[in-house]
């Protein structure tokens, strides 16, 4: 069984994001240190609302984050985790994000309600690992006011008001804008996925 570090930085979802990666199969644990990570077969960062929530993520978490992933152990950011793998993000500024993906977040444009709260489709855009099993056009559950931009490293796209990265995937770098933990049977196979990539790495130590 894959052991998952929940990353707790205070910006909640702990508890939805915890039962779906129960579901999944995962021993879930939440780290008390960055020291932590090191027994962890994957780390999630997950969140809600402002950008800058993930300023907690410093004082050593950002590098032991790296420095997991660098050896092998895949990293998940859900909804706010994945915004904080870009750059930056326009709704902090002075606030940097891990920088694992080129790009800074920008608000939904105005032409269209936001946040954007409820069920909307996915549009692939590459291969992808964490995606496997699900069919272009599946829909899932996002809610969010800001968005990554399309990047290289973009394997799912969807709209609302403009086009923005709903997955995105490098190496062993992963991050969805979209709720797994919300979105059905569909976010638990993404959930899934991602831990049997988990446990896969951790058989390979």
């Amino acid at each position: 069984m894959a052991r998952i570090a929940l990353v707790d930085y205070g910006a909640g979802n702990l508890t939805s994001v915890r039962k779906g990666l129960d579901a999944a199969g995962a021993e879930v644990f939440a780290p008390q240190s960055p020291d932590d990570l090191s027994r962890a077969d994957g780390i999630v960062v997950p969140g809600v609302g402002h950008f800058a929530a993930t300023a907690a993520l410093s004082n050593g978490w950002r590098a032991a984050i790296a420095t997991a992933v660098e050896r092998g152990t895949p990293l998940l950011g859900i909804c706010l985790g994945l915004q904080w793998l870009f750059d930056s993000s326009a709704e902090a500024p002075g606030v940097p994000g891990l920088g694992a993906i080129a790009g800074r977040c920008e608000r939904l444009p105005p032409v269209v309600k936001v946040p954007h709260v409820g069920w909307n489709s996915l549009e692939f855009t590459g291969p992808s690992v964490l995606l496997r099993g699900l069919a272009d056009g599946t829909q899932v559950y996002f809610t969010h006011t800001y968005a990554a931009p399309l990047a290289e490293e973009t394997v799912a796209a969807a709209t609302h008001g403009a086009r923005f990265s709903a997955a995105v995937e490098r190496d062993r770098v992963f991050g969805v804008q979209f709720h797994p933990e919300k979105s059905g049977p569909s976010g638990i196979r993404v959930l899934t996925n991602f831990v049997e990539l988990a446990a896969g790495s951790a058989r390979k130590t």
